[in-house]
């Protein structure tokens, strides 16, 4: 369907709209059930078989923010990881939060203004906007490859379970877990990230216009979904200090794995196992290492770079939930990540 520009993020979407895409100055809106490139199956893998070995370790991203840069020179320190994700948060925020088009005209005038004073520092400034605002502008709007939202529910289709308990660890803006109550409704969220910015502005500010696909559970058809419809709690917390039991139908993460050097995988790991019920789904994403994340994590350094990072093939992630008692029972990607579907062994 022809995409469409609108202005307004208050309209509301019904089912009639089912099957449209639109572009609004922040986000786009898609309630295409499905199209190409949503979600590549990848081969059935005997991960027995699979070795580091084989497959070498996941690529590091190792371009670091100014800002970090900055405030440990200052400090004569390593940046505190909880201080690295307060800065993340509100620079990441950021790019969701502003029109690139608007960014990229007003860059354009700066980069006019740079030239035509001979100033090389002020164009070189408008040169990098520039490239962010068209880069980010593609990704976000144009290609949806940060919500993904068929990606996503092509990931997430297929799960047995009615009215589902999800904790969301590392939740930022809580998209995923809001999917997923779309997909299957009448359940309960618990949202966790320790930094509290992401109650109040990542989740709490998430654009409350925002269309979910999901389905009506009376009929079983399609039904548009908003987040003030679903029961969902944020709690600010440590992972390490959650004191829930095994009492989740489905435990995601999205992002987050990549975040730990090796030797602490098997911890990250256990916080996915240990909350889940017995035959419970834990769901986790990692970027992908492709050409486009490696320009993005390089134009966006100073934006993104604040701790740890990796990128990650598929085999990569399946290998090491496979090494930390997972069975993998769907593994593959979508546009800008890796995913699978485990449960415990």
């Amino acid at each position: 369907m022809a995409t469409v520009v609108r202005q307004q993020h208050a309209q509301r979407y019904t089912e009639a709209d089912i099957g449209t895409t639109e572009l609004l100055p922040t986000y786009r809106v898609d309630l295409r059930p499905d199209g190409k490139d949503v979600f590549f199956d990848a081969p059935a893998i005997n991960w027995d078989d699979v070795s580091w070995q084989q497959i070498g370790r996941p690529y590091r991203v190792e371009r670091w923010s100014k800002e970090k840069q900055r405030w440990e020179k200052e400090h004569d320190q390593e940046l505190p990881i909880k201080t690295s994700w307060e800065m993340f948060n509100r620079s990441f925020q950021h790019l969701f939060d502003e029109d690139a088009l608007a960014n990229r005209r007003a860059a354009l005038g700066d980069l006019g203004k740079g030239l035509s004073h001979f100033n090389l520092h002020e164009a070189q400034e408008a040169l990098q906007e520039i490239a962010q605002a068209t880069f980010w502008n593609r990704a976000h709007r144009v290609q949806d490859a940060i919500w993904d939202p068929r990606g996503k529910r092509a990931l997430f289709e297929g799960l047995d379970v009615k009215k589902p308990e999800i904790l969301f660890l590392g939740a930022a803006d809580g998209y995923e877990a809001m999917q997923l109550m779309a997909m299957y409704p009448g359940g309960h969220a618990v949202l966790v990230d320790y930094d509290d910015y992401c109650r109040t502005h990542r989740f709490g500010e998430f654009p409350a216009a925002y269309p979910f696909l999901g389905t009506n559970p009376a009929s079983g058809t399609a039904k548009v979904w908003y987040r003030d419809q679903m029961a969902i709690d944020f709690e600010v917390a440590d992972i390490r200090d959650l004191t829930y039991g095994p009492q989740f139908d489905v435990v995601v993460s999205i992002g987050l794995l990549e975040h730990f050097p090796d030797q602490y995988k098997p911890w990250a790991l256990e916080q996915h196992r240990k909350f889940l019920k017995p035959g419970g789904y834990a769901i986790l994403t990692t970027p992908r290492v492709q050409l486009q994340s490696k320009i993005f994590y390089t134009l966006f350094a100073d934006v993104m770079n604040f701790s740890y990072r990796e990128l990650m093939d598929v085999t990569h992630l399946g290998l090491y939930a496979h090494e930390n008692g997972f069975e993998i029972l769907r593994h593959g990607r979508i546009r800008a990540h890796n995913g699978i579907i485990a449960k415990v062994r």
